[in-house]
């Protein structure tokens, strides 16, 4: 797949206001891509650009319901743009609107976010010669309306129905800036690796994807070499690790060797060849297992550096939840 050229970095500016840093980086270049792909009607009182901006507003907003945010929001926007057309009054209408944007639009949104961050940040997002990106998932509960009791089945271990129904989100997050680069969800019991598999088309050139032991797996490993990106993953003690000589791997020991699972064995499917590292630290040892061979691009402190680095996912969520309010979900349906 052809990539596009890396993008400039975008000249220093000063940000006296939130809605100044909003409109920095939600740029009338980027409003005229979405609204190609909306199409709305010209009778409707959402347009895309206030729409959006709504959605997002939301996001920061306190409140106990939908439409307590949906007010807040919507009157920051006639506030921000006195001179505009005022959008639909009712939290109903809102929705309705939203409902109907494609979802083309919204992945288009999402990507020229992505690449606008990439302007911004282009000085600050390669670290040693890697774009250190972390993946990892979380659990979000949602309120026990009936429908969401249908569509999304309570998948805690060991429940039997007590609990509420759950999102799962997967997260990728540039570890050394704790920036929030793109996100998949689905239900609760979806599978988390074949949400980073999903993802990859959202990573940079360049990136390291850090990873817990959860995300130890064949076709992960073989699709982010595909894409030619690198990893740096925690090892699982039930991984499967051969030495180059095929012999059975007794004791962990440094350097190169083969992660092949028996079921790959089985189809022919060749080994995939892994550096294994052992980072001490104060307390524990940790193993890790990357797909950079060569020691010099990778140094062990690096690799350490990276990994520790990797719990700035977990603050994502938590700041996710905590912070911003989202440990139980509004919406009903």
């Amino acid at each position: 797949m052809a990539r596009s050229a890396a993008p400039k970095p975008a000249a220093p500016v000063e940000l006296a206001s939130f809605v100044d840093c909003l409109r920095y980086f939600l740029t009338p270049q980027l409003w005229k891509q979405v609204l190609a792909a909306t199409r709305p009607s010209k009778a409707s009182r959402w347009p895309a650009q206030p729409l959006f901006f709504v959605l997002l507003v939301m996001t920061w907003c306190a409140g106990d319901s939908l439409p307590e945010r949906f007010e807040t929001a919507r009157a920051f926007y006639v506030a921000s743009y006195q001179k505009r057309r005022r959008p639909g009054t009712t939290c109903e209408g809102f929705q309705k609107a939203l409902a109907r944007v494609p979802l083309a639009a919204l992945r288009l949104l999402a990507a020229a976010v992505r690449c606008r961050l990439a302007q911004v940040f282009a000085s600050r997002l390669e670290v040693d010669g890697f774009i250190p990106i972390g993946g990892d998932g979380s659990r979000v509960q949602c309120p026990r309306s009936r429908e969401l009791e249908q569509r999304l089945p309570c998948s805690t271990p060991g429940s039997k129905g007590e609990a509420p129904p759950q999102v799962w989100v997967t997260a990728l997050v540039h570890l050394s800036l704790g920036l929030l680069w793109s996100w998949r969800l689905g239900k609760g019991t979806a599978n988390e690796r074949q949400h980073l598999r999903q993802l990859l088309d959202t990573l940079p050139r360049g990136a390291l994807l850090v990873c817990d032991a959860g995300y130890v797996g064949y076709e992960l490993l073989q699709a982010l070499l595909a894409a030619r990106h690198s990893f740096l993953i925690r090892l699982s003690s039930r991984a499967p690790l051969y030495v180059p000589d095929k012999a059975a791997l007794k004791h962990y020991r440094q350097g190169l060797v083969y992660y092949w699972p028996q079921w790959a064995q089985k189809k022919e499917l060749p080994p995939i060849p892994v550096r294994l590292l052992c980072i001490r630290g104060p307390k524990v040892k940790v193993w890790l297992i990357t797909s950079v061979l060569e020691e010099e691009r990778l140094p062990k402190k690096t690799a350490s550096t990276f990994y520790r680095w990797r719990w700035r996912n977990e603050g994502l969520f938590r700041t996710y939840k905590r912070t911003l309010g989202k440990v139980k979900l509004q919406s009903r349906t």
